[in-house]
């Protein structure tokens, strides 16, 4: 049997460990889940600091800010806050307390997760079992690590857009068993396996990992992870963290292949497609090829949330490429066009972030912060929250702030596919604060990473330009401006989106490393 707890339009299921506002999931951390999930059993009574402590994080030390945190992420989860207090109400100096009306059901389980139900035989697309990890060290009490890392990484992977995880109670029945993942994933229904071991030895602890397609037999990646072992629960939250956000990935590039060889592709078929040409880059081919897959998919079907928020993210990344003199109204489309996909799922981390990418360059700059800021309370582990935050502030004259924001981001997510991005959000930072040499370094990282970027070309071009390399200079402006012929000077200061001085300052000064690059006036 599982628990079902129901309360104002909010489902909370203990079994599948999923918070549902009607029939859509809402991404919440695992230890915010665990929150709620502890104050509403406890609902009739007061809880206190340390009980909340104990029962959440088994009695280990936590700071009240990092507590505050997670209470203000099961606010926000469940459209409450700290002013109106309507569900989880604080009482000074005594603890908290869930006040809101809740019925109390039981249902059998089933082997389904989010809105996707196991139907026929084919495997539903983007769906995958988390086998449990297998312990290779002689201590059994490293055990609880391992199935910490497995129930977590199970709960993130949920957070997928039209994902189908496994329930963690089915895939435990596999555990200490040699298995065929081909037979796991007949029996479950799943076209993904993702297994793995944890040795440790000493004071290092090594993990493997690989995600396997279950209906071939064939590995589509693998990972292995080895670090110093200081706290395992910080550890097991950055594992989890960087797994989840690589796996995101390499589960949308295999659906896209997939995609590919579909005679009669579906809505979400065209969403995977126009977002694996989203990941590639952002050359005017690849926003050209990712807008067609999207607005094929929103012909599929209208209501396809994930479709609306990748073409306003194509509307977004065309109006702020300098390309073109249209970018006011690129904006407004895309901001429209989030503002739809918000209407129907409010809590979408995505929708979210892309509503922030909009405000930057229509220089809302501090509004974009509270959308990121509001992303990360949905997921506190997503890697491009943190980035978007450093590049927010870049906008707002605070360039010193970005570099701190980005390792952050490259610590939840070291190989994700945007860390060319970032490393392109710190080299312009470096531009604006003067620090050229370390521009060039960040910009080169980001052209290295992924060439389809324009945009790092150019302003790889001015860091060298004002660094007094002019040849180097004038070929890095050739590569930007093949990628992105529409770039002039002039489209670059005129469209800029911020009033702040020490933005605009900046901004010269990258002017003035254009021209020595040789980049067009317009």
């Amino acid at each position: 049997m599982q628990l079902l707890y129901s309360f104002s339009d909010f489902t909370l299921d203990t079994e599948r460990r999923e918070l549902r506002q009607g029939a859509e999931i809402i991404s919440v951390a695992p230890q915010v889940f665990d929150l709620l999930n502890y104050l509403i059993r406890n609902r009739e009574r007061v809880v206190s600091k340390d009980e909340l402590i104990a029962g959440v994080w088994n009695g280990r030390i936590v700071s009240d800010a990092a507590l505050t945190t997670r209470i203000n992420g099961a606010r926000c989860a469940i459209g409450d806050t700290g002013e109106k207090q309507d569900l989880i109400k604080t009482l000074p100096r005594k603890g908290f307390r869930f006040v809101g009306a809740v019925q109390e059901a039981g249902s059998s389980a089933i082997e389904t997760v989010g809105s996707v139900e196991r139907t026929g035989d084919t495997p539903p697309r983007l769906s995958i079992v988390v086998l449990p990890f297998t312990n290779l060290s002689a201590d059994r009490e490293q055990d609880y690590f391992v199935d910490g890392v497995t129930e977590s990484l199970t709960t993130d992977l949920s957070r997928i857009a039209a994902s189908f995880v496994i329930a963690r109670n089915s895939a435990v029945s596999y555990k200490g068993r040699a298995v065929d993942v081909r037979q796991v994933g007949r029996e479950l229904n799943v076209r993904y396996v993702l297994e793995g071991s944890v040795q440790r030895s000493g004071k290092r602890l090594r993990m493997n990992v690989q995600l396997i397609d279950a209906i071939r037999g064939q590995h589509l990646w693998a990972e292995r992870f080895e670090k110093a072992v200081v706290d395992l629960f910080d550890m097991q939250d950055e594992i989890v963290s960087r797994l989840a956000n690589t796996l995101g990935s390499r589960l949308i590039e295999a659906e896209a292949q997939r995609a590919e060889r579909t005679l009669s592709p579906d809505a979400m078929d065209l969403y995977f497609q126009g977002r694996a040409w989203l990941m590639t880059g952002f050359s005017l081919e690849c926003l050209t090829r990712a807008r067609s897959f999207f607005e094929r998919s929103l012909a599929c079907d209208p209501g396809n949330v994930e479709a609306m928020i990748g073409l306003a993210n194509v509307d977004t990344a065309v109006g702020a490429s300098f390309t073109t003199d249209d970018g006011p109204a690129r904006f407004e489309v895309a901001e429209a066009m989030v503002n739809k996909a918000l209407s129907i799922r409010p809590n979408h981390t995505s929708a979210h972030l892309a509503q922030g990418r909009v405000q930057i360059f229509t220089n809302r700059a501090a509004q974009a912060i509270r959308e990121f800021e509001h992303a990360l309370a949905l997921d506190s582990n997503r890697a491009n929250a943190h980035a978007a935050l450093g590049f927010a502030k870049f906008y707002m004259g605070r360039a010193a702030e970005t570099e701190g924001h980005i390792f952050e981001a490259l610590r939840l997510s070291p190989r994700d596919v945007e860390a060319y991005q970032w490393a392109c959000f710190v080299g312009v930072a470096k531009l604006q604060l003067g620090s050229d040499v370390e521009a060039v370094s960040w910009l080169r990282r980001s052209t290295e990473a992924n060439r389809n970027f324009p945009l790092a070309h150019l302003a790889l071009a001015a860091a060298l330009g004002l660094t007094g390399a002019l040849d180097e200079a004038r070929t890095a402006a050739r590569t930007g401006l093949a990628l992105n012929s529409g770039f002039t000077i002039r489209r670059f200061r005129t469209a800029q989106p911020s009033d702040n001085p020490t933005f605009l300052a900046g901004l010269e000064r990258a002017c003035e490393g254009f021209r020595l690059a040789g980049v067009p006036e317009g």
